[in-house]
């Protein structure tokens, strides 16, 4: 291919090689984009199983005894072909569930990078791996049937550290942390272990899964969801979010060597930037100098201008505070 990037900025162009995702209604990014552009809805009701203590409800609504049952879910997150990554099933058994799809979408996307699986092993590739929740290993040691295998099945940092070992590669393995960002962090901390030099690719992903009941009431104790099942965002109808889960792999690779060596680019990244709004309101409340300050320096190291800037997406809460603060801030 023939790459136009914008001169002037002062990262490395890295180029996006491979993809896959399993998200509500769509289990491979050709059907999410479909989704996407059909303005399709995948809210629904908690599937039947998942909340054990109690019976899935309609999603339209708040349930009777007034907890929200909306949201974005995957089907199958039980399911996987252990034998296929040489796992016994009783390991498999006390794997957080999440690891396994976060290994399934990293051989998927390896795939989709038309890379062969096996000649990764010794490779200098990278896994950057953005997981916030804990809800396999709070249940595990809640029913309390301890299992020798359960400590690193359900250490959320063995979520990246088991794609390493199972495709044998030794660029850095690590699990990033920061909330609702943790994907995104993931993808600006794999660029930086590329421009420096600490792998030769990487393969980045998110992953989230709702399993617990309790973790959904605690989030309403403070009124964050959506009673009705939908997200009113920068709307004076916001009346919270709706909790959805997923997981999604990239496989990047410098521009040039993802160039010399014929892959199939999806897109190129010029450039990224992470800060935090240093106290300035409440820890939920977006600030406006530090969201105008990680933009403009994302644009230096990009070398692009904002008004080369065609299309942006954002993280809207669909809450009143983002209505409250959409006339001061990006929310």
């Amino acid at each position: 291919m023939t790459a136009e990037v914008p001169q002037g900025g002062t990262a490395l162009p890295v180029a996006v090689i491979g993809m896959s995702c399993r998200f509500p209604g769509a289990a491979r990014p050709a059907e999410f984009w479909e989704n996407l552009t059909s303005g399709t809805s995948s809210v629904g009701s908690v599937p039947a199983g998942r909340w054990v203590d109690r019976p899935a409800r309609p999603s339209s609504d708040e349930s009777r005894d007034g907890r929200v049952t909306a949201g974005g879910f995957i089907d199958g997150v039980m399911d996987f072909d252990a034998d296929f990554f040489g796992i016994s099933q009783r390991e498999a058994q006390h794997m957080d569930p999440q690891a396994r799809i976060l290994l399934e979408l990293a051989w998927e996307a390896v795939e989709d990078a038309s890379v062969n699986a096996a000649n990764l092993s010794g490779s200098r590739w990278g896994v950057f791996v953005g997981a916030a929740a804990d809800d396999f290993r709070l249940g595990y040691f809640a029913a309390g049937n301890l299992d020798r295998f359960g400590h690193m099945g359900t250490s959320r940092a063995l979520i990246a550290n088991r794609v390493s070992h199972v495709l044998g590669m030794r660029g850095p393995s690590e699990v990033i942390d920061t909330g609702q960002s943790s994907s995104l962090a993931a993808l600006h901390r794999a660029l930086s272990g590329i421009r420096l030099g600490e792998c030769d690719a990487a393969l980045v992903g998110g992953i989230h899964l709702n399993l617990l009941q309790q973790v959904t009431d605690q989030i309403q104790l403070w009124g964050g969801l959506s009673p009705d099942g939908r997200c009113h965002t920068f709307d004076e109808a916001a009346n919270g979010y709706v909790r959805g889960e997923g997981g999604g792999c990239v496989v990047l690779k410098p521009l040039d060597a993802a160039v010399r060596d014929g892959d199939p680019v999806y897109c190129v990244i010029l450039g990224s930037a992470t800060n935090n709004d240093g106290g300035r309101s409440g820890p939920g409340v977006p600030s406006q100098d530090a969201h105008e300050e990680v933009i403009t320096t994302a644009h230096a190291a990009a070398g692009v201008r904002a008004a080369d800037v065609a299309y942006i997406e954002l993280h809207g809460t669909g809450t009143p505070v983002g209505v409250g603060s959409r006339r001061s801030s990006p929310d």
